[in-house]
This record gives C-alpha cells, sequence and structure tokens, in this order.
C-alpha cells in the first residue's frame, strides 16, 4: 500500500505522512462481527493503573478469527477492510457454508482470491496448516502456542516468522525479535507476510493525532515537584541520581530484570535464543 505526503500548508501538514487507502474495499463493517468496547481510559476499579491514556476515537472491535479451525473449507475473500484496534488490515472471508468471519490480511490477498485450511491445503498465501506440513524455509504469521486455541504470535503489521527446523516433536521459528523458539508441530500457523508493512514509513505530524489515538500529554519525572515523582525538586536541572531512574512509585525502570532467578521455567527448554 503506497503512502502519501501533504503539502506544507500548516505545521501540522509539514512532515506529515499517511497510507493511501485505495486499495481497500469501500464498504461498511459486517454487523455481525462487530462489538462494542468500553473505553476505560486506563482505568481499573475507577483508579488509574495505566497513566497517559484516555480521549481515544469512538471505535468498535472487529472480531477477527484467529483459530482457522474449519478444515478443509474453502473460503472466498470478499473485501479487504480497515481496523482501527490494529496496525494490519483485515479481510472478510465467506466460507463455503456461507458464513463470514474477519481474518488478518496475508500480504499479496485480494479479493475474490480462494483460500483453505488443513493439511490437504497448498501452500499458499492465506491457508492456515499445521507447522508439520509447512516446508523448512517458509515464512507463516498468526502462529499458535497450544494447539486449538488460536494465533498468539506474529499478527502485527509486517511482521512474519520463518520456520527453520523440525524435529519429532516441534518446529524451530525464528521470531521476528530474533528470538528462536521451538513450537509443537500440530499447532497452526498462517502462510505468509501479514498486510500494511508500510506503516512503518508513516509520521504523525502533530500531537492531536496521538490524543484520537487515547495518547495523552506525558510530563517527565525531573520537571514535577518531589512530593510527585522521585526525580522532582531541586535548583536547575538536578541528576536522577544513584539510585537510578525510577517509577512515580520508586519501582526500578528502564532495564531492570523482572524474571525471578530461582524459578525453573518451562519457556528456558523451549527458547533456543533470547531476543536482542
Amino acid at each position: 500500500m503506497p503512502t502519501k505526503k501533504y503539502r506544507p500548508i500548516t505545521p501540522g501538514h509539514r512532515n506529515r505522512v499517511t497510507l493511501d487507502f485505495s486499495d481497500l474495499t469501500d464498504k461498511k463493517p459486517e454487523k455481525k462481527l462487530l462489538k462494542s468496547i468500553p473505553s476505560l481510559a486506563g482505568r481499573s476499579n475507577g483508579k488509574i493503573s495505566v497513566r497517559h491514556r484516555g480521549g481515544k476515537s469512538k471505535r468498535k472491535y472487529r472480531i477477527v478469527d484467529f483459530k482457522r479451525n474449519l478444515v478443509s473449507t474453502r473460503s472466498i475473500v470478499k473485501a479487504i477492510e480497515y481496523d482501527p484496534n490494529r496496525t494490519s488490515h483485515i479481510c472478510l472471508i465467506q466460507h463455503s457454508n456461507g458464513e463470514k468471519s474477519y481474518i488478518l490480511q496475508p500480504k499479496g490477498l485480494k479479493v475474490g482470491d480462494v483460500i483453505q485450511n488443513g493439511s490437504n491445503s497448498d501452500i499458499k498465501y492465506g491457508n492456515t496448516i499445521e507447522l508439520q506440513y509447512i516446508p523448512v524455509g517458509t515464512i507463516v504469521h498468526n502462529i499458535e502456542l497450544h494447539p486449538g486455541k488460536g494465533g498468539q504470535l506474529v499478527r502485527a503489521a509486517g511482521v512474519y516468522a520463518t520456520i527453520t527446523a523440525k524435529n519429532e516433536k516441534y518446529v524451530t521459528l525464528k521470531l521476528p525479535s530474533g528470538e528462536v523458539r521451538l513450537i509443537l508441530r500440530k499447532c497452526l500457523a498462517t502462510i505468509g507476510q501479514v498486510s500494511n508493512s508500510e506503516i512503518r514509513n508513516t509520521v504523525i505530524g502533530k500531537a492531536g493525532i496521538n490524543r484520537k489515538r487515547g495518547r495523552r500529554p506525558k510530563v517527565r519525572g525531573s520537571a514535577m515537584n518531589p512530593c510527585d515523582h522521585p526525580h522532582g525538586g531541586g535548583e536547575g536541572k538536578a541528576p536522577i541520581g544513584l539510585s537510578g531512574p525510577v517509577s512515580p512509585k520508586g519501582k526500578k525502570a528502564l532495564g531492570q530484570k523482572t524474571r525471578k532467578k530461582n524459578v525453573r521455567r518451562r519457556d528456558f527448554k523451549i527458547i533456543l535464543s533470547r531476543r536482542k
């Protein structure tokens, strides 16, 4: 999807770069696949649990089928739509039994294309197959961690994982973060790369765009008073101090390891190489 630049007629337009949505289908979202989501503004039980949240544009959640467990079902792509709740685009597909559902759009999938699930499917963009039937070197996304639970890994715009090896029980995958880990052979994955990779080239241009996304202004701790933040107070630009950077509640920030050292986790056997 190409990007669009603006003439610098205002300061907000000067460096702004957005996506050109000409490739999307001009239609309203499927009503049966919409769900209302409350705007909690970073609050739990009325108290702020996440700072700098609130005031985003009103939107509805699109119910996306991450499981893709209808075996040997041929589906036709009816539309490609924008989803305000995620970075990638979504496809509206119609199954052979007449039902419709949303899926993540793989890069290269167009309206009218036919996709399929199950072990008999071809190695083709959009098809969902068990990892044991996918050749080594293939790129995949929407990967399950537990069979039947639905895809949990590799779902953001433009990302993909690569199958690097197989054994009797596990398949080795290199994830977008650089982590190399083992996943059970019976877990499902979708062939191809997630769409909308050009989103990384966008520039919001002004603070008002972030407000529409639900991001409120952030204030540096060093600009506050001592009663409001551990970094606050002092004359002029005071340094953080020997304790290092901390959160407003005094917990260490920026690089502090939180994983318990003495607990043997199952992940230690499954993760072959950590992300950088």
